[in-house]
């Protein structure tokens, strides 16, 4: 298990596409999800698969669990998921030490743009980038399995 700060972030600005160092196109859909508890499978690059499983409430700390799944076996699950299918290209930006994974989505949420920090600690605001724009950490509407169940939130339309 990992035990995780993340923090999510609305991006403000196009700065961060000139510090990308890697891209992965990803298809992810949920085969449950409640209030404190997802169970979600990722599709990365169409080579291979992960079953993830989160449990908490708190804004900022979840447990995650994660497993290698085969491919084969993720591409059969498509037919029990709950919602819509996650169409979103995953660019990984280095700031000041910390890895941002910025999503920027595609399909029904065209349009929508999200930032997400994952660190063992919890990083202080004045050392985030700029181009981050409002924080949006504990908002369930943000979380992509609310993202999948109920489409893109207004405010970020």
């Amino acid at each position: 298990m990992v035990k995780e700060i993340e923090r999510k972030f609305l991006v403000s600005g196009n700065e961060w596409r000139d510090l990308v160092e890697a891209d992965i196109c990803i298809r992810q859909f949920y085969l449950a999800a409640a209030s404190g508890r997802s169970v979600r499978v990722r599709i990365s690059d169409g080579a291979s698969a992960k079953l993830t499983l989160k449990f908490g409430s708190k804004a900022r700390e979840r447990d995650e669990f994660e497993y290698p799944i085969p491919l084969a076996e993720a591409e059969e699950m498509l037919a029990f998921a709950i919602g819509r299918v996650i169409e979103k290209t995953r660019h990984h930006v280095r700031h000041r030490g910390h890895l941002y994974d910025v999503d920027v989505f595609g399909g029904m949420l065209s349009g929508l743009v999200v930032a997400e920090l994952e660190t063992p600690e919890d990083v202080p605001d004045e050392m985030l980038p700029d181009w981050l724009g409002r924080e949006v950490t504990g908002e369930q509407r943000f979380y992509n399995a609310s993202l999948a169940l109920e489409g893109i939130p207004e405010i970020a339309a």
